[in-house]
């Protein structure tokens, strides 16, 4: 029998086994390492972060003749929840809720005029919109402190002072220039495939902010939101200057109240400090998540 007519081995049936797993050959195979530098910097920083926090607490449980004695890192020996009790039956609510109305409207300020005005800036690229945005971030550039007056002649003459208006107005307003920015670099990131896909469905362009655009700039905008709400929550200069009475007095203001010309009640201050922090912590707590991406990468996707 020649070689030419040898039998041919039969093919295997079954199913071919995987390749062997492993790195690939001409690739690096990238492995975690521990860092202890960074471990150690990360630890040095909570402490510094934490105790401030723990004196504030301490304090706050302790009583008005014990507050400015001693060491303040020691624990109260006797703690009372009496300073906690003034600040609940010294008006607090009234102040908390009055926080909260300039906080959901200015939020609500921002989000209602930053994300059409992003939107347009990315999607119409003509030299007007790009001159029309770099003209607007100037407000990044004017500091508060430097048109307070015009302002109060200004809301002085719309009739608006001593009135939430005239604090939720100028904070929305100086809190845009930033929103604006973190905005159009999220939708800078979304694909123009996607919106020439939706084009071609015959989407009008309200319909592509809606469906496309807001869903895919989560990140973003939830950076917007914890930014302009804790711009109005902390806000003191404006309703320092365009308020007066009791009635739409805020949080940052009524911490005057513990404070007198014969000397400033620590312990009530501080159980003050920490009441009006917990909303914006809580707040914190649900939307780390979008605000840490919304951060790294100026929004996201």
């Amino acid at each position: 029998m020649s070689h030419d007519t040898l039998p041919r081995p039969a093919k295997a049936t079954g199913p071919t086994p995987p390749p062997p797993r492993g790195p690939r050959p001409g690739r690096r195979h990238w492995t975690r390492r521990a860092n202890p530098v960074a471990g150690a910097g990360a630890l040095i920083w909570l402490v510094i972060v934490l105790i401030p926090v723990y004196a504030m607490l301490s304090a706050s449980l302790t009583g008005p003749d014990q507050a400015l004695t001693g060491n303040p890192l020691t624990p109260p020996t006797e703690p009372t929840l009496d300073n906690y009790n003034t600040v609940l039956n010294s008006g607090f609510g009234h102040l908390l809720a009055n926080t909260a109305i300039v906080a959901v409207s200015v939020v609500g300020i921002v989000l209602g005029l930053c994300v059409p005005l992003a939107y347009t800036a990315v999607r119409t690229r003509t030299r007007w919109s790009g001159a029309a945005f770099r003209l607007f971030l100037l407000g990044v550039a004017i500091p508060a402190q430097a048109v307070v007056v015009p302002l109060y002649l200004l809301i002085a003459e719309l009739g608006l002072y001593d009135s939430l208006l005239a604090v939720i107005l100028p904070t929305a307003a100086f809190a845009m220039p930033v929103s604006v920015l973190v905005l159009v670099g999220t939708l800078r990131d979304i694909s123009e495939e996607l919106y020439e896909a939706m084009a071609l469905d015959g989407a009008s362009p309200l319909r592509m902010l809606f469906q496309l655009t807001v869903p895919l700039a989560k990140g973003g905008i939830g950076t917007v939101v914890i930014y302009s709400a804790l711009q109005a929550w902390n806000g003191f200069l404006f309703p320092l200057i365009f308020t007066q009475s009791d009635g739409p007095r805020v949080l940052t203001l009524g911490l005057f109240t513990y404070v007198s010309q014969f000397g400033v009640d620590v312990p009530a201050l501080l159980a003050s400090v920490v009441l009006s922090g917990i909303p914006v912590f809580a707040v914190y707590l649900v939307a780390r998540r979008a605000l840490v991406s919304g951060l790294m990468g100026v929004g996201g996707k």
